[in-house]
């Protein structure tokens, strides 16, 4: 967004989406949707080195890798990179050597639709670092076709959530162990890419796999009803699929607020980052239809470098460990999400169901505040 320096709250019409920012919270209130994450990187070259970060979704031409270079620009200590395709890992990691050859990096191959492959490479991951200072889950799908993850859940929602919270909670007694060396509290992160696209949907706690028509679950899981827009499926069907991405990208909301509220007194913070309309190759599953509207939810549409400009705020931004209740992030400054992904009652139900879908039990402690 374009903005003058000093310019606490941005208008609601130079975002599409409606979301206002406030860059007086933020250290830098010149980021803007115009900013790189080199630019950003470069501006905490000192937060970044010794770090140990775990980029989750890493691909040529994607969010990852330039998330993953400008990391590397600045020296850390260790860069782990997972994602689903390992000559897609190395083709990244060629690049990084290519430009900072001292950079040590670490390759692990996860595919977030697989609880399998989540518990692997979440052993990988831990055999191989003392501690976790960062973690950007960055990895996701969007699909128009109904899908199922190999655990038989709703591939967007298995994967965009259901898949970065088992691998997250997996890793977190060495993302604990990274806040308990610092010291600098708040400054561990744990760092959720969303989107505006969770304005879409609410979780729908009793229909999470779309088997229901609209009318058939609580009105307040239903998408808000907006002025020439409907997203209620086709006559004698259940699916609509940025629907499904939208559940998935509140989910994401709401697990940075969990976390946060969880483990704020153990020197843990977590945010979500809505990067920005940028064509990634994330977009290969859509038909034209879904294209074309795609095409229609953007006024400015970032490069690479810019898309991953927020998330290295999330993650390296001092001045974002001193308040718990920033979850959300948008043009590398402070936003608010929709009232149903802000929800710490939703945040909690969320974080169970999501412990009862993994098979698995989280207690992170005492800590909640929720």
């Amino acid at each position: 967004m374009s903005k003058e320096r000093g310019n606490a709250v941005s208008d609601e019409k130079d975002n599409p989406w409606g979301l206002r920012t406030d860059s007086s919270r933020t250290s830098n209130p010149g980021f803007s949707r115009e900013t790189t994450a080199t630019e950003v990187a470069n501006s905490f070259s000192n937060v970044v080195q010794d770090k140990t970060v775990v980029v989750v979704g890493v691909s040529p031409q994607s969010l990852g890798e330039s998330i993953t270079m400008a990391f590397a620009s600045q020296s850390p200590r260790l860069l782990v990179l997972a994602s689903r395709t390992m000559s897609k890992i190395k083709a990244v990691a060629t690049k990084v050597k290519e430009q900072h050859p001292n950079v040590e990096l670490q390759l692990v191959e996860v595919d977030l639709s697989s609880f399998a492959s989540i518990r692997e490479a979440a052993t990988q991951i831990n055999g191989i670092v003392d501690k976790i200072d960062i973690l950007v889950n960055n990895a996701g799908v969007v699909d128009t076709t109904p899908r199922t993850t190999k655990d038989g859940l709703e591939l967007q929602f298995g994967t965009n959530h259901i898949g970065i919270f088992f691998l997250t909670n997996l890793l977190m007694p060495k993302i604990l162990k990274a806040a308990q060396k610092s010291q600098s509290k708040g400054s561990t992160r744990v760092v959720n890419m969303t989107s505006a696209g969770h304005l879409i949907s609410p979780i729908r706690f009793s229909d999470y796999n779309f088997k229901k028509r609209p009318e058939d679950i609580p009105e307040d899981e239903r998408p808000p009803s907006r002025p020439g827009m409907s997203f209620d499926p086709p006559p004698g069907k259940t699916y609509v699929p940025f629907v499904a991405y939208g559940q998935s990208k509140t989910a994401n909301i709401l697990m940075a607020l969990s976390i946060s509220h969880k483990l704020a007194s153990e020197g843990v913070r977590s945010i979500a980052t809505h990067p920005g309309s940028i064509w990634t190759d994330m977009s290969r599953n859509l038909d034209e239809e879904h294209l074309e509207m795609i095409k229609k939810t953007g006024d400015f549409w970032k490069n690479l470098d810019q898309g991953g400009a927020t998330s290295l705020v999330a993650a390296l931004d001092p001045k974002l460990a001193e308040d718990k209740d920033i979850i959300y992030l948008a043009d590398c400054q402070v936003s608010v999400p929709a009232p149903h992904a802000k929800d710490p009652n939703a945040a909690e139900r969320l974080w169970q169901l999501s412990e009862e879908i993994v098979g698995q039990k989280f207690d992170l402690g005492h800590t909640s505040n929720l």
